[in-house]
């Protein structure tokens, strides 16, 4: 794929991008398969991938430059200000909303933060898009509260303009460190959440919560998930850093209790909406660390099946540990990081490794998901 922000090294996001999708995964795939090198894997599931545009869902965007003249994007690796409205890992109406919003922050007045004065208001507009509807959440993440009265002057023809944007925040983050949100979130929009939907299960997005980016490869991943575990018929699930339920449910059902842990309150909200409009009653999402709840459970309470999908850090070796203890029918990971993973299988006892399947969730990038079913020997 050319794009003009590569080939002028303005931004070096997509590393890859010059080169075609098939080879980008079959590098990939080479490394999946060292990296499990000492371990008998069983079955090797051909690579998921999709288009190399248009897939993205979410951009994070810093805002640079003045308020006369704001830029959307980053800082080039020669320091200058770059503004990525056009690019193309977005939808076309995601671009043309993003150059929109730079005109916001012009008419809106509302200075850029700058990093090295330590100055200014706006830091960061993040906006997520929902695949089914084209919806939108819409943030703003600003240094204090001086310039929401600004935000709010504007806003009404913003949205006038763009109907589809549901969701209205700002988010406070008064510290002067690279850290994208703070702990306040203001909503000045009736709705709080966005709807989305993957396959036939309905989703719901909140400022704060995790989603994943690639809504096309995303819904393959909690498809093959969904088949892997039905092909064991478990009693009984759980759903470990479950997130807003995506893998729990998927897999669940009306005659299959699950259990989903994660420690962001705002996407267990998001779960249990999910859980209800789909009618199921045997579900009980908990905002709590999937770690310590492990540890703190008996073996007579133990699932059949045991779902983790974790941040890139992985299980960590106190976890391994406890699944190893609690000895379920299965075990299915979805990792971000293939090589948290390979430290975490080897850290889990008494299980043989029966499927792995590598899902290019990252184009262009050295990042890419992978789904492991581990069976108890």
């Amino acid at each position: 794929m050319k794009c003009a922000y590569f080939d002028q090294q303005q931004c070096l996001s997509c590393r890859h991008i010059q080169q075609p999708m098939p080879e980008q995964v079959d590098t990939k795939s080479q490394v999946l398969t060292q990296l499990l090198s000492e371990f008998s894997v069983e079955q090797w599931h051909s690579p998921v991938f999709g288009p190399n545009s248009g897939f993205r869902n979410k951009a994070k965007m810093v805002v640079l430059g003045a308020a006369h003249q704001p830029t959307l994007g980053i800082v080039s690796p020669t320091g200058e200000p770059v503004s990525l409205c056009d690019c193309q890992l977005y939808p076309a109406d995601m671009q043309q909303l993003l150059h929109r919003l730079e005109l916001f922050v012009r008419q809106a007045g509302i200075p850029p933060y700058n990093v090295e004065k330590a100055k200014g208001e706006l830091k960061f507009i993040l906006l997520t898009r929902s695949q089914i509807k084209g919806e939108y959440l819409l943030r703003f993440v600003l240094k204090s509260h001086k310039s929401i009265a600004r935000i709010e002057r504007e806003l009404p023809q913003l949205l006038s303009e763009y109907p589809k944007i549901k969701v209205v925040s700002v988010n406070i983050q008064p510290v002067h460190m690279a850290i994208l949100e703070g702990e306040e979130e203001l909503f000045l929009s009736e709705e709080t959440r966005l709807s989305e939907q993957f396959n036939d299960v309905p989703l719901f997005i909140r400022p704060k919560s995790f989603f994943q980016t690639h809504p096309e490869i995303a819904a393959k991943l909690y498809q093959t998930a969904r088949e892997w575990v039905a092909e064991l018929k478990p009693s009984s699930l759980w759903d470990l850093f479950c997130g807003v339920g995506g893998f729990g449910l998927h897999c669940a059902s009306k005659s299959i209790p699950l259990t989903g842990i994660e420690i962001s309150s705002e996407a267990i909200a998001c779960a249990k909406i999910s859980a209800e409009t789909m009618g199921l009653t045997q579900v009980d999402f908990t905002a709590l660390d999937s770690t310590g709840f492990a540890q703190g459970c008996d073996a007579t309470n133990k699932p059949d099946v045991v779902i983790v999908n974790p941040p890139r850090r992985g299980i960590g070796k106190e976890l391994c540990e406890s699944l190893a203890a609690f000895a379920p029918k299965a075990i299915l990971y979805s990792s971000c990081n293939p090589y948290t993973l390979a430290k975490d299988l080897a850290n889990i006892q008494g299980y043989r490794i029966q499927k792995v399947q590598l899902f290019d969730m990252f184009p262009h990038t050295d990042h890419f998901e992978v789904l492991v079913m581990l069976i108890k020997q």
